[in-house]
């Protein structure tokens, strides 16, 4: 499969049979002019929305592709989605609401996208997710987890590949903080544009992968 960084928490994945999933699409200029990335014009075959937040839930998406909102058990195209149910802050949900994690199984990976993630995942959770192959996940804090607890959920999940997302940039302008907190003294690997994972190439040990965006 290839992955390419859209913005935000935004990616297209496109599977080996050419299937195109766009995960938490923002809408531009939401928030008041927050979110700067360009609008999205890539086609998908399958849109995961995490949560109705106007930086992930953007509808006007060229493909007609189907929309999935919700943790229950779908097979779309072939494609297998399942979630597990957590929360936007640290109060259960109580000040931002509650965050769909989507595991996506593409082409025999298990693709983990973790939303707004506000919190330390619980057992429950840890369970429910199950064994992760390839990881994304927010970095930033204020809104979602910081980059401290992402390195705690990071050894806890033990993912082969991680990709941060959900940080502030040029075209964010939100109170969260840049990749730097997150990628300080750890070993990334930069990519511009798309890049390919396969299941025979992961790497044996968690390896990250930081994206600059393409919008």
């Amino acid at each position: 499969m290839k992955v390419k960084f859209l913005g935000h928490a935004a990616f297209l994945i496109t599977s080996d049979a050419g299937v195109r999933i766009i995960t938490d699409p923002y809408k531009p200029g939401c928030f008041d002019g927050g979110i700067k990335y360009d609008r999205i014009t890539e086609e998908a075959d399958i849109v995961t929305i995490s949560h109705e937040h106007d930086d992930h839930n953007e509808t006007n998406i060229n493909g007609n592709p189907t929309f999935i909102r919700s943790a229950d058990v779908k097979i779309v195209k072939d494609i297998k989605f399942s979630g597990v149910d957590v929360y936007h802050d640290t109060s259960e949900g109580k000040e931002r609401g509650k965050v769909v994690i989507f595991n996506m199984f593409i082409d025999g990976l298990n693709i983990v996208h973790l939303g707004d993630l506000g919190h330390d995942l619980s057992p429950k959770e840890i369970e429910g997710i199950g064994k992760v192959d390839v990881l994304f996940v927010p970095v930033g804090g204020y809104f979602t987890i910081d980059a401290k607890i992402a390195d705690k959920v990071i050894n806890v999940l033990k993912p082969k590949i991680v990709i941060p997302m959900h940080f502030k940039t040029d075209k964010c302008g939100f109170p969260i903080a840049p990749i730097d907190d997150f990628i300080r003294d750890k070993e990334v690997n930069k990519v511009d544009g798309e890049f390919e994972i396969k299941k025979d190439t992961l790497p044996a040990n968690t390896v990250i992968y930081v994206l600059s965006s393409t919008k």
